[in-house]
């Protein structure tokens, strides 16, 4: 069965998403020797600067920068994709194609209501993919039930209280990196494009402050967080300094 296994599954509801909230993440547990891909829902395309096919480009160029496996784009239409059952099956062909232990999913409650509505999606989807009477078929081949062990969702625009946070502090100017590859989207002093929420140089700015916001109480300089939808379970005290 074609199959490309996965440690983390990242997804995002438009490319960019993923960059901006848990790509230091990636990173870290990339140098760890984890395994990682990104699927993203959406081309973005109904996003103020760019279009659907330089932001495709951008993506790629951002996933060679953090070096994951892979990267495929579901096509969901940008502000109009649903949490029903066609899209909830096409998300569950992709999360057993990957058979990730974890996701990494947007946040619950966001400025962007394709935030939200993406959170739901994968937890759902995430769930059901895990039932062996859901039949899916990916490039011509019946697919293995698979569930991941757990979905945890990044922190984005609006501010939320992290259940934990990971030290990204050696992989900060990396992930910084990963965004600027979004030429279209973040600020450019150059572009003659509209100005937009997150064009401005202030706006990585908030990036880089969120980043440090979320390092200081676990005592380093640079952490991203995220949110639990269950109980977190260690086996050592040890894990949890």
């Amino acid at each position: 069965m074609s199959t490309h296994k996965v440690d983390i599954l990242a997804i995002g509801a438009h490319p960019d998403d993923v960059e901006l909230s848990c790509s230091g993440t990636l990173l870290a547990h990339i140098a760890k020797g984890h395994t990682a891909a990104i699927v993203d829902l959406t081309h973005g395309e109904l996003g103020t600067r760019g279009d659907a096919t330089t932001r495709l480009a951008e993506a790629n160029a951002a996933a060679a920068i953090l070096g994951v496996s892979h990267r495929i784009n579901l096509g969901f239409k940008d502000g109009f994709f649903q949490n029903d059952e066609w899209h909830q099956r096409e998300l569950i062909k992709a999360i057993r194609h990957f058979q990730p232990d974890i996701i990494l999913a947007n946040a619950v409650y966001d400025r962007h209501p394709d935030h939200g509505r993406a959170a739901q999606l994968i937890r759902d989807a995430a769930f059901l993919s895990g039932l062996s009477k859901v039949e899916t078929v990916w490039e011509g081949q019946v697919q293995n039930a698979h569930r991941p062990k757990a979905v945890y969702h990044y922190i984005q625009s609006l501010d939320a209280k992290a259940d934990f946070a990971i030290d990204i502090t050696a992989f900060m100017e990396k992930k910084m990196e990963s965004i600027y590859a979004y030429k279209s989207q973040f600020f450019d002093a150059n572009s003659t494009e509209q100005n937009t929420f997150i064009s401005s140089p202030e706006f990585l700015e908030f990036v880089k402050s969120r980043a440090s916001n979320l390092g200081v109480p676990i005592g380093v300089r640079y952490a991203e967080g995220f949110t639990a939808n269950k109980l977190i379970g260690v086996n050592s005290l040890f894990s949890l300094v």
